[in-house]
């Protein structure tokens, strides 16, 4: 399980980095302000979740059971919520109207929250 979640966290980072960088270089040219500040708040959220996951998999005394739950929370919640503030923010760039799937962003959030929660708690019942 540890190196599942090591490689994803890379994963996570890496792409963080990436959309970063368009966001902080190429993004900025072609929406507004406020798109590119929504923009970098998802890159942010990605990174923080990204380090998040390296904790987890470094987190001893924790059952794969607890460190798979807390994995797919917020695998799930980084895609709905930082994804979703990707596709908003480059919502005028495509015919298709993103803001349909705005309701996404909250329960991505939400899943990030469950993550942070499930973790604390099974470190306040271990042993």
């Amino acid at each position: 399980m540890n190196k599942t979640i090591f490689v994803t966290a890379s994963v996570l980072g890496l792409l963080a980095v990436l959309l970063g960088a368009f966001g902080a270089h190429g993004l900025q040219k072609i929406v507004d302000a406020k798109a590119v500040t929504s923009f970098e708040t998802g890159v942010r959220y990605q990174m923080y979740h990204a380090f998040f996951l390296y904790v987890l998999g470094f987190l001893p005394g924790l059952s794969d059971r607890v460190k798979q739950s807390v994995f797919y929370l917020v695998i799930v919640g980084i895609v709905l919520f930082s994804f979703s503030i990707y596709l908003l923010a480059i919502n005028g760039l495509f015919d298709f109207d993103f803001k349909v799937i705005a309701f996404i962003t909250p329960i991505g959030g939400t899943l990030l929250i469950t993550a942070w929660g499930v973790l604390g708690y099974s470190i306040y019942k271990g042993k």
